[in-house]
């Protein structure tokens, strides 16, 4: 289908491990593309969550709309289905006012969810079930409750990290309820030939693997210096609980579990380097099967400008349209 008879809107993605540097050069497309940025981060949706979520602050967004940040209070179990309608009524709005819909963000089923409008099976909750899990791992530790899930379903156990409590959860009471792997309804719900309700450019963002694990510890080592532990600590003062979908997050639960003195300083920092270097691994991988993904490979002494030039061009072509008609 050509741009002639292909009247779906158009939707700019930039999807990329933790670190890699979608930050900065989202802000430098959406200023040249007239865009707004929606953020595609399952935790810059918390209120108050600023440091361990690497979230942009207001004064830091070159007058560039962000949406999907600030919208809910850290007790509040934010889903990838709230998520979607949301997301998907925010490109509605900035598409009514001429400009570019833009997603920038880390949380792979969160956008992919969007890109191809997912369909979600409302399967309910049983609390009674999740406690009976919650104390499985309470008494035999996270690992064990991972591995119950890798039993019935690999797939998605092998997406989610052993500390991930709350999805893993999540997992095992899907198949407890319905009878089938959380993973073959998420493949169902995609459909193998689902067509997009946008026009899409998805651009993904990727980098020598030393050099972005030095980017990741760095930016850990920024995080700590700029009071990731009293931000936890004011959080769980306020009276959020450590069990929360919030503060199951990276650089929460390390905290928490720091300040609990289940674990000193040192200990808790190392784990959340090695915990991030992992989720890392496992945002590439969910990219590398998403469709219709142009990579780009950031080199360590590459200039801004070529890169920018680059990825220009690749939404020009995906676009099928001339760049200058969105710099307008």
């Amino acid at each position: 289908m050509n741009s002639e008879t292909d009247d779906r809107p158009l939707l700019l993605v930039l999807v990329g491990p933790t670190a890699v540097g979608k930050t900065a050069l989202s802000l430098q497309l959406a200023k040249a593309l007239n865009a707004e940025i929606i953020s595609g981060d399952s935790m810059q949706v918390y209120r108050r969550m600023d440091i361990g979520t690497a979230k942009l602050m207001p004064e830091d967004r070159e007058g560039i709309p962000h949406h999907l940040i600030d919208i809910c209070e850290p007790d509040h179990p934010f889903s990838v289905s709230e998520f979607q309608s949301l997301c998907t009524q925010k490109i509605q709005d900035i598409h009514s006012r001429g400009r570019l819909p833009f997603i920038v963000g880390g949380t792979g089923l969160y956008v992919e969810s969007v890109c191809y409008g997912f369909q979600f099976q409302n399967i309910g909750v049983n609390e009674a079930y999740r406690e009976q899990m919650r104390a499985f791992a309470l008494t035999n530790g996270p690992e064990a409750l991972h591995e119950r899930l890798a039993v019935i379903d690999p797939l998605t156990a092998a997406k989610l990290h052993y500390n991930d409590e709350g999805r893993v959860i999540r997992a095992l009471e899907v198949f407890h309820m319905t009878g089938k792997p959380l993973s073959e309804q998420q493949d169902q719900s995609r459909g193998d030939d689902k067509k997009s309700p946008y026009r899409l450019c998805i651009i993904g963002l990727t980098m020598d693997r030393a050099e972005l694990y030095h980017r990741i510890e760095q930016r850990i080592d920024d995080m700590m210096a700029a009071g990731l532990v009293e931000e936890v600590s004011v959080l769980l003062k306020e009276g959020i609980p450590r069990e929360a979908v919030s503060m199951r997050g990276l650089g929460y639960k390390e905290i928490v579990a720091y300040l609990a003195g289940e674990m000193d300083y040192d200990a808790a920092v190392e784990i959340l380097k090695r915990d991030t270097r992992h989720f890392a691994k496992r945002q590439l991988s969910w990219f590398r099967h998403m469709k219709a993904l142009e990579w780009v490979h950031i080199e360590k002494e590459e200039k801004m400008s070529e890169l920018f030039q680059e990825i220009c061009a690749i939404i020009a072509g995906k676009f099928l349209i001339d760049i200058e008609y969105i710099y307008s």
